[in-house]
């Protein structure tokens, strides 16, 4: 059976969801103090974080002539002040001061707004909210990282029903988790061609091609299920022999809109169990590039396991971005494209849970997600 892929760059829908949380940056890049710009769904946006630490964003163009805002400075008083003229705005995007008025100029600064976002920063993390309408309030929270810390196994929660779905992160207790590792690269193609990618399970043996990874193809049975706005392959024993490194393990893989994809490792090593919470999020920066980012977070005991990281991780996401990059010749045709069951089914998920968040925004209707909970099937 196939379908038709249908894709926002082919002009069949829309490309961006919104009234959700985009990862944006990692915390440790923005200093005390300072401004930079930020490329989110085609839209230019200043990310800044006052003296006192907190991070704030607003659209980055002055309302006057257009100059980016994140090329001026924060004053001692928190206002962002523009680079051409020294208009200055809140971090709530209203004007607080025209320095050019004279006295006897009446105009109300306050009635000169630029946009300004919702912001959340947890766990060496800053999410960006972005609104289908300007100004409303966040539907949903950014998903918070749980503890990695020790624990006893038995009382995880070790799967997802659809009459029993969870939040888009594992299940833990949600504490301020330090990241191990993380990696940035820019793939060169749409959002919807980075999340199929990056959910496709049946490409691992021909991208992924290392001695260190790849083994005989094999069929795959794996049990999926609903979550809030999206589905998790639910635990189950991982096949690469990567994982073997970690003694006994299972793994579970989780996604939701818009682009966030949890994988949770759990197992005992050296008499202790341990929590391995891997992140990886496609940040669409125009219609054409997304940053695909990549975070770890694990107990600080399971630090001899980081040069394997430093090795092998940049490698790894480096052959998703040289085969996205290579597809891009082949859609400069805007050719029709097709997705197979099971091995295509993620993607096909994807598309329609993308599609009825699109529908449920433009209508303000509930959201309701068309996953089903199904045995998927594949050799890979």
């Amino acid at each position: 059976m196939t379908e038709t892929l249908a894709m926002g760059r082919e002009g069949t829908g829309e490309l961006f969801v919104r009234d959700l949380w985009y990862m944006t940056a990692l915390s440790a890049s923005l200093k005390r103090g300072a401004m930079r710009r930020e490329m989110l769904l085609g839209e230019p946006v200043l990310l800044g974080r006052e003296r006192d630490g907190t991070v704030f964003a607003m659209r980055d163009i002055c309302p006057h002539r257009g100059a980016p805002l994140s090329a001026g400075r924060i004053l001692a008083n928190g206002a962002v002040q523009c680079p051409y003229h020294g208009w200055e705005f809140g971090k709530d995007g209203v004007c607080s001061l025209i320095p050019s008025l004279v006295e006897g100029q009446d105009m109300d600064c306050s009635r000169i707004k630029v946009r300004s976002y919702p912001v959340k920063e947890q766990d060496g993390l800053i999410w960006v909210y972005v609104a289908a309408r300007p100004g409303a309030v966040p539907k949903n929270e950014p998903p918070k990282i749980p503890s990695t810390d020790s624990g006893s196994i038995d009382q995880e929660n070790s799967g997802a029903s659809a009459e029993t779905p969870r939040r888009n992160f594992p299940s833990g207790r949600a504490t301020q988790q330090k990241i191990r590792w993380h990696e940035t690269q820019l793939f060169r193609c749409s959002i919807d061609h980075a999340v199929i990618g990056l959910m496709d399970p049946a490409h691992a043996a021909y991208v992924h091609d290392h001695w260190w990874w790849k083994r005989k193809p094999r069929v795959k049975e794996k049990h999926y299920a609903p979550l809030p706005t999206g589905f998790v392959m639910t635990a189950h024993k991982p096949s690469k022999p990567a994982y073997s490194l970690l003694g006994e393990v299972t793994t579970e893989i989780t996604f939701e809109l818009p682009s966030t994809r949890f994988e949770t490792l759990r197992g005992r090593l050296f008499g202790r169990t341990f929590k391995i919470v891997g992140l990886t999020v496609c940040t669409p920066r125009d219609a054409e590039n997304t940053d695909i980012i990549q975070v770890f977070y694990f107990p600080w005991w399971l630090g001899f396991i980081l040069p394997l990281f430093w090795l092998l991780g940049p490698t790894f996401i480096g052959d998703d971005r040289k085969i996205v990059e290579l597809q891009r010749e082949g859609l400069k045709f805007n050719p029709n494209l097709m997705l197979i069951q099971d091995g295509d089914q993620p993607a096909i998920w994807y598309h329609r849970v993308k599609k009825a968040w699109l529908e449920s925004t433009e209508k303000g209707t509930e959201f309701v997600n068309p996953v089903q909970e199904r045995v998927l099937r594949w050799k890979s």
